[in-house]
């Protein structure tokens, strides 16, 4: 599960920001979070702000971590980081980006960070906490000068000989099979997933669906069925090209089409009768939430971490509320995986249904183009206030200014 993790200088986030998973000592909504090891974890969190005020930015600079750990050990030794620092700022430009995320695996805490640009990596650390004592996994400052604990180091300094500045040494290590690094890296590469654009996910669910796995079917058709999509059951197959649309391309495209293509076919049926629709034929929404359940459930299941831009996207504000309270219940949720969005449905600012320090705010300042973040638990919010409301008047910021003379939110 991720604790929190802090950010400097990266896309539009000048200043170091922390956005934090950690649940503060108040009472209320218990089943939204989970003890471990003392400490109090969030199951959701979701994040406010208008548009171009960073909410996706924080999302992109997570993605672009873990991409950047998953390719470092293919890169090129001469290639350059994709590390965007923050640009409207002429010191910026010429410092590092840091990251640091802390998260915990089964009961072990372990903290990872690193400080680098487009050239090299000049921090990097991985420490974790058995029996709650900070040991050091490897240090390394200035470039190449490393740190590793003496039981390790014979192992460690081998390693170190096959790194270079632009290639992390938490992917190295582990691609050199070094066990105590592999916890994290996998952790980092694989237990979390981030959705940008519906697009690319409904090829990767659409994938999954050709499994026919039945644990998968069975949860797809129940929350279809507890969400009024009506729907019934559902087949996902391959089937070729059809011609007409090989016939109606440019020669140019058709060249490429020298053998039988192979594209999905999903077809959907609702109840009350035999006929199928195809998923196009359906509405967005429908084509959304069958794109992203074999997320959910993976999930779930497999007691990961989904983060999601936009998830109100063509999606009714009861559906969202659906898919937060999917998380937060114990009985659906019951391997304490975490969902990350974040939002324009404002339905959800309710103390009813999530709690304050799990409602974030993004801010930009419009002279210095500088991202902000901070939560709902930074303000003296009373429990009977209506959050929706004083968030759409402005009371926590992170609402564009609309110059304009009419303010339907202005209160009586």
């Amino acid at each position: 599960m991720i604790l929190e993790f802090t950010i400097a200088n990266m896309l539009s986030f000048k200043n170091k920001i922390t956005f934090s998973m950690l649940a503060n000592t108040s009472n209320g909504l218990n089943e939204n979070y989970v003890t471990i090891d003392n400490k109090r974890i969030l199951k959701t969190s979701a994040i406010y702000g208008g548009n171009a005020s960073g909410k996706s930015n924080l999302f992109k600079i997570l993605s672009n971590v873990i991409i950047m750990l998953k390719n470092s050990n293919s890169m090129d030794i001469n290639s350059q980081l994709p590390i965007i620092p923050f640009k409207l700022d002429a010191d910026s430009v010429k410092k590092p980006s840091e990251f640091e995320m802390k998260f915990i695996i089964g009961k072990v805490k372990y903290v990872y960070g690193w400080k680098a640009d487009t050239e090299n990596i000049y921090d990097e650390y991985l420490y974790y906490y058995p029996n709650g004592r900070e040991t050091k996994i490897f240090d390394r400052t200035k470039i190449n000068k490393y740190s590793f604990p003496q039981k390790d180091e014979k192992t460690l300094r081998e390693i170190e000989k096959k790194n270079a500045n632009n290639k992390f040494f938490l992917a190295t290590a582990t691609n050199w099979n070094f066990e105590k690094t592999r916890v994290a890296y996998e952790f980092l590469t694989t237990n979390i997933r981030t959705c940008f654009n519906i697009e690319e996910f409904k090829s990767a669910a659409l994938n999954i669906y050709e499994t026919e796995d039945e644990d998968l079917r069975s949860f797809a058709l129940d929350f279809l069925k507890k969400t009024d999509f009506n729907i019934e059951d559902y087949k996902v197959s391959r089937i070729n090209l059809p011609e007409d649309i090989i016939n109606n391309m440019p020669e140019f495209m058709k060249q490429n089409f020298t053998e039988k293509v192979k594209i999905y076919q999903v077809l959907i049926k609702h109840k009350g009768t035999n006929e199928y629709l195809t998923l196009e034929e359906e509405s967005l929404g429908t084509q959304i939430i069958f794109s992203l359940i074999p997320f959910i459930a993976d999930t779930i299941e497999n007691n990961k971490i989904l983060i999601i831009d936009e998830l109100d996207k063509s999606l009714h504000p009861f559906l969202v509320h659906y898919i937060v309270e999917t998380f937060n219940n114990t009985d659906t949720n019951k391997t304490n995986s975490q969902l990350i969005f974040n939002t324009h449905d404002t339905n959800l600012l309710d103390l009813n249904i999530l709690r304050r320090d799990q409602i974030w705010f993004t801010e930009k300042n419009n002279e210095t183009g500088e991202s902000d973040l901070y939560a709902l638990s930074d303000f003296s919010v009373r429990k009977s206030e209506n959050i929706e409301k004083g968030y759409l008047l402005g009371r926590y910021g992170a609402v564009p200014f609309i110059k304009n003379d009419i303010n339907i939110w202005e209160e009586e």
